[in-house]
């Protein structure tokens, strides 16, 4: 990993920038875990509610950007370019789960409980980020 995705992978919440059609960006702090793709690259999951605008946003374009954020998205760092792609695969689902529940510990506990308990759980979606300069090698 590089000194950005250290720093991401740090940070309890980072902001997630999705674009609309109009090449607007909509910018919505997450919680973001790292981990490593099916394809052996250093990258990064993030849930979010299925019918939220970022997962709209993202099947129409895989195109991101990231910087660490507080809370309310207040953001405190460089806006990193990013490809953010929506999972599918089952076995990268329990991934993503297990690096969430890794780095996020009793609170993506409590998350996942609240989300059983009101029928959300099965509806999420997971989103898998690679930071494009951790891609190119730039």
């Amino acid at each position: 990993m590089t000194q950005t995705t250290d720093r991401i992978g740090d940070a309890s919440y980072v902001s997630l920038a999705t674009f609309r059609k109009s090449g607007a960006a909509v910018r919505t702090p997450v919680w973001m875990a790292p981990a490593t793709s099916p394809d052996g690259r250093a990258c990064f999951y993030v849930f979010s509610a299925g019918r939220a605008g970022k997962v709209k946003r993202l099947r129409r374009s895989s195109r991101a950007e990231v910087a660490v954020c507080d809370v309310r998205g207040g953001v405190s760092g460089s806006w990193y370019p990013a490809q953010a792609v929506l999972v599918a695969d089952a076995a990268e689902i329990e991934r993503a789960l297990a690096a969430l529940r890794r780095k996020y510990g009793w609170q993506m506990w409590l998350a996942d409980a609240g989300a059983k308990l009101t029928g959300r759980f099965s509806q999420r979606a997971y989103i898998r980020v690679e930071i494009r300069d951790e891609m190119t090698g730039d």
